[in-house]
């Protein structure tokens, strides 16, 4: 007699949470402020307001941008305030740093509006794997936020998960 095979983690009260679903849409551009400088190392403000006023500022529209300068030029705050100047109405999200800096950002910002309540007194596994960039710090934030409300938190997959907390 073949007993019937029960499928025990659907009908659990387990909440997968994979980070993938909250990564932003949209394409991402880090704008290289060295290609602007003399040399690649001195800022001079007129030729570079200049060239700040001939850029193709619609390539960015809706996306999100890293500012970021690869030179080991000193450039002044007002530099960066300056690009971001003509990305205001353009793109979505602007920050200074690398494109690892702006995932950091847009994940912050989508995990901090996650609906807690969902989560309350539930198991709650957050998934391993992922096809998207999914940094590091947004794991931590995640569990940070859900063992506030969640019954227990862990990572990995249903069938291989590695405890993180529990009340």
């Amino acid at each position: 007699m073949e007993k019937e095979i029960v499928n025990r983690v659907a009908n659990s009260k387990l909440i997968t949470l994979d980070l993938e679903t909250f990564y932003p849409k949209g394409d991402r551009f880090e704008i290289d402020l060295s290609q602007w400088l003399e040399h690649g190392l001195i800022l001079r403000e007129t030729p570079f307001r200049n060239a700040l006023k001939a850029h193709n500022w619609e390539m960015y529209r809706d996306g999100f941008v890293a500012i970021t300068c690869h030179s080991d030029a000193i450039v002044p705050a007002w530099a960066y305030m300056l690009v971001s100047a003509f990305l205001t109405d353009i793109a979505k999200t602007t920050v200074v740093g690398s494109l690892e800096n702006l995932e950091t950002l847009l994940f912050k910002d989508s995990l901090n509006a996650l609906d807690l309540q969902t989560l309350k007194d539930r198991p709650v596994i957050i998934k391993g794997c992922s096809n998207l960039p999914v940094p590091p710090s947004a794991y931590v934030w995640a569990a940070q936020r859900i063992q506030t409300v969640a019954k227990s938190v862990m990572y990995g997959e249903a069938c291989s998960s590695v405890p993180i907390f529990k009340k």
